[in-house]
């Protein structure tokens, strides 16, 4: 299948890039540059050995733009990454991402269809689950209250995709909620490129061990957990990419509308990850514990059994993976590309 990729110069787009052509497909890469790198798209290309990916700089909001990639390429399917996605950021700018997130994915779902593309991966998130009312979550857990106008984007944007599923059975809409990826393609080349202060875990350790930054801070530690840290489904990003080749196959039998977990199935605590990066890496990550973070739960884990049962997917990479690949991309790469 050949497939439009949005978003496709960003983390998780890049190692997606990687498994569809290991797994026989072409891409198209279109991407507006805000939060990524065209050196990224380089380095994949250099990783699969071609000349290179074709790739577009256009916003998903650009229906022109969008439009003449279409009329340029025969796309059998989308996955759709492009998004702006940095929790706390959305807080202070709730406009930008209703409009950017929405707006941006109605215009084209829109284009899609009018060119005979209704086959679509979405991008998903946890977020959507609120503090959970059962762990390990499973697909049948309800959605719940988002804590962050970003987690409400990923919840109404489910919405929005199957509602136009129902309207027109043509087509094909799979949602993948992904718990927290974390790691690095094995080669080093490729990995998480945030700008400015990460807001995610891992590249705050790696960036912490690289002296970037003075320490981590790890907000609480008084939570009901093993250790008083938050605890979290950790996953590597070569198993998440893995995934959306996977969820190709449910596009393949016509499925409708799947929605599907995204995760290992186990949790691990922010002082697990800590201690394990310094274990296998021995580097050390000086921290400090601060206040609890408003909208942060306790524990969020995932029951990943019917991606196994239904996509044939399961992580293949445990945490010390995750750690091991995580340094090897930041030691390489001390300022990112």
């Amino acid at each position: 299948m050949n497939i439009l990729v949005t978003g496709g110069a960003g983390f998780i787009g890049t190692h997606t890039l990687i498994e569809l052509y290991k797994a026989g497909h072409t891409a198209v890469v279109i991407d507006n540059l805000s939060n990524s790198n065209p050196e990224s798209l380089r380095r994949v290309a250099e990783i699969i050995g071609l000349p290179e990916i074709p790739f577009y700089k256009v916003d998903i909001r650009d229906r022109e733009g969008l439009e003449a990639v279409f009329s340029k390429h025969k796309c059998d399917a989308c996955i759709h990454f492009a998004g702006l996605k940095a929790v706390g950021e959305s807080v202070e700018k709730p406009w930008e991402y209703y409009e950017n997130n929405i707006n941006g994915t109605l215009v084209l779902v829109d284009v899609m269809r009018h060119h005979g593309c209704k086959n679509i991966i979405f991008s998903s998130s946890a977020t959507i689950y609120g503090d959970p009312a059962e762990i390990p979550i499973t697909e049948n857990c309800p959605k719940g209250q988002c804590t962050n106008p970003y987690g409400w984007t990923k919840s109404m944007l489910e919405q929005v995709l199957m509602d136009i599923q129902k309207a027109d059975p043509e087509w094909n809409v799979v949602l993948l909620r992904y718990f927290n990826p974390v790691g690095a393609h094995p080669s080093g080349r490729i990995g998480e490129n945030p700008n400015g202060i990460p807001n995610n875990l891992m590249p705050y350790i790696t960036q912490v061990a690289v002296g970037k930054r003075k320490e981590l801070g790890v907000f609480g530690n008084d939570y009901p957990t093993p250790d008083g840290t938050g605890v979290r489904d950790y996953i590597h990003v070569c198993d998440l990419a893995a995934a959306h080749v996977c969820a190709l196959h449910a596009i393949d039998r016509k499925c409708g509308i799947g929605i599907y977990n995204i995760g290992t199935g186990h949790g691990y605590s922010v002082l697990d990850m800590v201690n394990a990066f310094i274990r296998v890496n021995h580097v050390d990550v000086p921290y400090s514990i601060k206040p609890r973070r408003a909208g942060d739960i306790a524990t969020c884990y995932c029951n990943p059994a019917k991606a196994a049962a239904e996509l044939g997917w399961r992580a293949q990479y445990g945490i010390d993976d995750m750690v091991r690949d995580s340094w090897h991309w930041q030691r390489n790469n001390p300022d990112g590309y």
